[in-house]
């Protein structure tokens, strides 16, 4: 029976912590601070109270590993391959290119000024260069980005996240920094990157076919199969020597854009169980938090100093410069520069330090923690009035609690479902007015502010109107051009 009581008191406690976790984001609304901050040093707290709640590295390595999963997974779903395909050069140079110009840039800093080892400030610097788009939409609410920025952001980030931790586990695995050690460490890297790419687009494609060729006896195990198949997409891109974080992000890009059964579904279980991660990442990072650490005067000290020059001035500079060749307006491009905010991955890979005992390890992780701090807070709390300045399209998304459906046997291959964008074509215009649409296309529901209206030819499309059209299937990228903003 004490058993019993003590299991009973457990979940008791976990249901109240994450039900404290979950309404903190209605706090977020009220104060621009990204809710994940509470998550993290509420669980620091919690855990410097009652030190037997503290979770050894390699326990919270794989909790968070699999939590980062969710995330990537859901983050590539999100973004499908036609939203990534315009931006996809900027964010491949910003998210590969620019976490190693992030990364070199640093170390030479921390050379300088900290005075530490190459080897040492290499692994700094890149436990520190990886960014969190969710912590900045976390400080947006309800409000959306549109156009480019965005999608910047976040593929940024679903790019630099793998290239992060790859990094680290080669330059961890070299144990030093030398001509050979970089070759090894580039050598590495390289395979990591292609073979995690590589699976991830098989993986993908597999996942596809899956889906829309095998049928399961109930809907609520459609979801459930993805969770199985990204872990399996990890699996082996891992055991290939490929980076399995890439992987995950590839094979949910892929999944994005598919036509399957069930998808709004998956997207929606996904959608919850990344949230749910993000909140599981931060308090599992949190209960291995020494606050006595982050006391001391060699650890907050340069971590609140590298956390500011990273977000306002060597970040601005780096990706700045990535972003040189590509057509982005002037708002766009400056909210880019100045929303790299930190998240769990930078921590992540600070216990990737205590675990592999690199010298001054524990006074690292505590710098990480400080940069990651000031960067949500700091930065964070800024990013809402540096949209506003800067005017960056924005849309309001309203929660809609009430759905209407309909549910057909067989694939609806001529219906396309789209919102209007500010500055697109079809904004400001009526129906009849949109004379260069498929002869044959039928606008045939529009909903705005949560309500259903009708779809006349002097009905007005305005940018966050959802559209439903039908039309052919081939007609798909066309259409697209109509309701997405012009760049």
């Amino acid at each position: 029976m004490a058993t019993t009581n003590n299991f009973a008191l457990d979940l008791l406690l976990v249901a109240i912590v994450g039900l404290v976790a979950i309404l903190s984001n209605r706090l977020t609304e009220k104060i621009a601070i990204p809710a994940p901050t509470f998550f993290l040093l509420g669980a620091a707290v919690v855990v410097n109270a009652f030190p037997h709640l503290r979770v050894g590295s390699s326990t919270v390595e794989r909790v968070v590993t699999v939590a980062l999963l969710c995330i990537l997974f859901d983050g590539g779903l999100h973004l499908g391959w036609r939203r990534l395909r315009p931006v996809l050069g900027a964010v491949t140079v910003v998210g590969v290119l620019g976490t190693f110009l992030t990364v070199l840039v640093l170390a030479v800093v921390l050379v300088v000024f900290l005075k530490l080892s190459w080897f040492a400030s290499f692994v700094l610097a890149t436990a520190i260069a990886p960014t969190d788009p969710a912590v900045v939409f976390s400080v947006l609410g309800r409000r959306e980005l549109q156009g480019r920025a965005g999608t910047i952001l976040e593929g940024e980030s679903g790019a630099n996240d793998p290239v992060g931790i790859a990094l680290m586990v080669s330059l961890l695995g070299a144990g030093s920094v030398s001509l050979s050690a970089i070759t090894s460490v580039g050598l590495s890297f390289v395979v990591e990157m292609v073979v995690g790419a590589a699976v991830g687009i098989i993986g993908g494609r597999i996942l596809i076919a899956f889906m829309r060729r095998v049928s399961l006896p109930s809907e609520s195990l459609y979801p459930l199969r993805t969770v199985a198949v990204m872990l399996l997409v990890y699996g082996l891109a891992t055991l290939l020597h490929g980076s399995g974080f890439l992987a995950v992000f590839v094979a949910g890009i892929s999944l994005g854009d598919a036509r399957a059964p069930f998808k709004v579904e998956v997207e929606r279980f996904h959608g919850a169980l990344a949230s749910l991660s993000e909140i599981v990442a931060f308090i599992v990072l949190g209960l291995t938090v020494n606050l006595t650490e982050l006391e001391r005067l060699d650890v907050w000290l340069p971590g609140v100093l590298l956390g500011l020059v990273l977000g306002y001035l060597l970040r601005p500079l780096v990706v700045g410069l990535c972003l040189a060749p590509f057509r982005l307006s002037s708002s766009q491009r400056n909210f880019v520069l100045f929303s790299g905010l930190k998240g769990a991955v930078p921590i992540l890979l600070g216990t990737y330090l205590l675990a592999d005992h690199v010298a001054q390890g524990a006074r690292f992780y505590g710098i990480i923690v400080i940069v990651v701090v000031v960067s949500v807070v700091v930065q964070g709390s800024s990013v809402p009035l540096l949209a506003r300045w800067l005017r960056v399209p924005m849309r309001r998304v309203d929660i809609e609690p009430w759905a209407l459906g309909v549910r057909l046997t067989d694939e609806p291959e001529d219906v396309h479902h789209f919102t209007v964008e500010a500055g697109s074509k079809a904004a400001g215009t009526t129906i009849s007015q949109l004379v260069l649409l498929p002869s044959d296309a039928w606008i045939s529901l529009i909903v705005r502010d949560g309500q259903a209206i009708s779809a006349r030819g002097t009905t007005e499309l305005r940018a966050g109107d959802d559209v439903l059209v039908l039309a052919d299937a081939k007609d798909h990228d066309l259409l697209t051009s109509y309701f997405k903003a012009q760049s």
